[in-house]
């Protein structure tokens, strides 16, 4: 296995903007670092999961997929444009205890979310059992994946963070970009 080439796809595919990465960024500017840890945890134990699900029942999964990711697709479009008319029409200053940044938003998310199932269906069979099949090393892939996948989130919490002031003083700019490309994350599945 080329390793270096599994990291830098595993980095790229959860670093890039993607709806979880989105919602963590507008609930960490939102309602702050904490919150956007708890949406952070929710993804990062559902990412393991898939990936574990992914691992475990790749063959089986891989007659069914077609079926699987259409009606993923269905439910996640909707999802995505749920959460983006969200983002659109919050208002730090309002107070709104909105519920997309908590664990079980962040959990549900995951599950939802196209590109992640895209990812943790193809990561395992691409990479990893081409050359290994035993529990050890398909254990520690799931592992590094799932530590990376954690890691690209808090790059986004640390984002949400340290912008946070600046995308408050321009919340309705900020709010509208971030809904256009959930919207965008959405329609561009479908291609």
């Amino acid at each position: 296995m080329n390793i270096t080439s599994f990291l830098l796809y595993c980095f790229i595919i959860t670093v890039t903007p993607g709806p979880a990465n989105i919602v963590i960024l507008s609930t960490t500017n939102h309602y702050g670092f904490k919150r956007g840890l708890k949406y952070t945890y929710g993804s990062t134990i559902a990412f393991f999961i898939l990936l574990v699900l992914s691992a475990v029942f790749n063959m089986v999964l891989a007659l069914w997929i077609p079926k699987i990711l259409l009606l993923m697709q269905i439910v996640g479009t909707a999802y995505m444009l749920y959460l983006a008319y969200q983002i659109y029409k919050m208002d730090a200053a309002s107070g709104n205890n909105n519920q997309t940044g908590d664990f079980s938003s962040g959990f549900m998310m995951q599950f939802l979310n196209p590109k992640v199932l895209l990812f943790t269906f193809t990561v395992i069979p691409s990479f990893v059992l081409p050359y290994y099949d035993a529990f050890l090393p398909l254990s520690l892939s799931v592992l590094v994946i799932t530590s990376i996948g954690f890691i690209s989130f808090l790059l986004w919490v640390l984002v949400g963070t340290v912008f946070q002031q600046f995308l408050q003083n321009h919340q309705k700019i900020a709010n509208t970009i971030m809904a256009i490309c959930l919207i965008y994350a959405a329609v561009m599945m479908w291609f």
